[in-house]
């Protein structure tokens, strides 16, 4: 086990609190690495710890995410295979206030959350897998990336859950869900050769009804969030709010 820890711009002590599990993770053969990077940016801090990084199975994970003790190793089952693999876990969208907990009571239930594989917050791919790309692109949505470089059928969603926090309060939801719409069209743009892979599947409006009588609240705030989004004027801010 290779774990390599990219502090990208960190301003807080992210760095040395990971500096402090090296001699732990030696304790149980494991290699702890740490890349304490001044200049902020995911993609080339993903860049940075693939520099490094000397598995085949790489699995790639944002800092909010807290894993299953199943997870890596289901992953690493998945993908160990000479064929181009991706693979992710069972995401349980997680939040605290009201808000953000009526807005992912909808999220869990869209189709392409429940049953698909959209990696959101980690994702893995093996060494033939890796090698369908160079360095990250410029992009806003490296998870669309990858997941998009890969056919549905080399797409591979494993039982073992992993939590991942969405952002809190409904300001916050509508930057962060502006941003990722923005991603995603970003990526027909710029790589409309990947979009053959996208098997997303389609959200029916009987479905919709059927969400909105079960829980007419949760659905107010998620279609509230969609219609800001289309309201607001598109920057290019960043946002997770935590």
């Amino acid at each position: 086990m290779q774990v390599i820890v990219v502090a990208n711009g960190c301003q807080d002590d992210t760095a040395d609190r990971a500096r402090a599990e090296i001699a732990a993770f030696a304790d149980r053969g494991w290699r702890l690495q740490v890349i304490d990077r001044p200049e902020g940016g995911k993609l080339a801090a993903l860049d940075a710890g693939d520099a490094v990084a000397a598995a085949p199975v790489r699995v790639y994970l944002d800092a909010d995410v807290t894993v299953s003790p199943a997870l890596l190793s289901q992953l690493h089952t998945a993908l160990s295979t000479e064929a181009p693999r991706y693979a992710s876990g069972t995401v349980r969208i997680t939040a605290r206030g009201p808000v953000s907990r009526a807005y992912a009571a909808v999220w869990r239930r869209v189709p392409f959350m429940a049953s698909g594989v959209p990696g959101c917050g980690i994702f893995a791919v093996n060494a033939a897998g890796r090698a369908r790309w160079g360095a990250f692109p410029e992009i806003i949505s490296d998870d669309t990336f990858v997941r998009l470089n890969f056919a549905p059928e080399e797409r591979i969603r494993v039982p073992a859950t992993y939590d991942w926090p969405i952002a809190e309060g409904f300001a916050n939801l509508v930057k962060v869900r502006g941003r990722q719409d923005r991603g995603v069209h970003e990526i027909e743009q710029r790589f409309p050769e990947l979009l053959g892979n996208d098997d997303k599947p389609a959200f029916p409006l009987g479905a919709k009804l059927a969400l909105a009588l079960r829980n007419p609240l949760a659905f107010a705030v998620y279609s509230g969030v969609a219609f800001a989004v289309r309201r607001r004027p598109a920057g290019a801010d960043w946002s997770r709010s935590r």
